[in-house]
């Protein structure tokens, strides 16, 4: 069973010293809950809930790396909607610097690369027989104040190649669209 909730209670189990939680679930399923209590161990994750962004912020950021591609190849330059896109991410996305073993390196962006086309691996340097790299993630795996900035990018370069872009009140409506 996966919900959301909010814990109204903590307290300390005097027998073990062990923090006890008291939640407060969103829905109404009394089976399954009925069912879990009667279970001797149950795997639990807690973790911050956030709203995730909308399909329509997506569709709206790919509609500005089309337009931006397709301005940027007026004058010979080819460039794809893919490259811009990926361009953006490597501009003001997020990533994960690491330090990897040279030897692993390759194998390593392979792997990385293969879980979509904003996962890219930046080689940042090489010393010692490793490699030190940034790891961008891709926009499927953005919250909503990531997926934002990268729209804002694409808005600016957007602008600044005076193509038109939607009312900034428009792009917030998109964001705040949640699916």
């Amino acid at each position: 069973m996966q919900t959301t909730g909010i814990i109204t209670d903590t307290s300390i189990d005097l027998d073990t010293l062990k923090p006890k939680i008291s939640l407060l679930l969103d829905t109404n399923d009394k089976d399954t809950i009925n069912k879990l209590k009667n279970e001797n161990k149950l795997n639990v994750e807690l973790k911050k809930w956030y709203q995730k962004r909308s399909l329509d912020a997506n569709n709206y950021c790919w509609v500005l790396c089309e337009k931006i591609s397709q301005e940027i190849s007026k004058d010979g330059t080819i460039m794809t909607k893919e490259e811009v896109y990926k361009d953006a991410i490597r501009n003001v996305g997020a990533f994960k610097p690491l330090i990897i073993e040279e030897k692993a390196f390759e194998e390593f962006k392979r792997i990385w690369e293969k879980q979509g086309l904003g996962y890219q691996i930046q080689e940042t340097a090489r010393k010692d027989k490793c490699v030190r790299i940034n790891c961008y993630y891709g926009s499927s795996s953005y919250d909503t104040k990531e997926m934002s900035r990268l729209i804002d990018a694409l808005v600016q370069e957007a602008q600044q190649l005076n193509i038109e872009t939607k009312p900034k009140e428009e792009i917030d409506s998109l964001l705040a669209q949640w699916h």
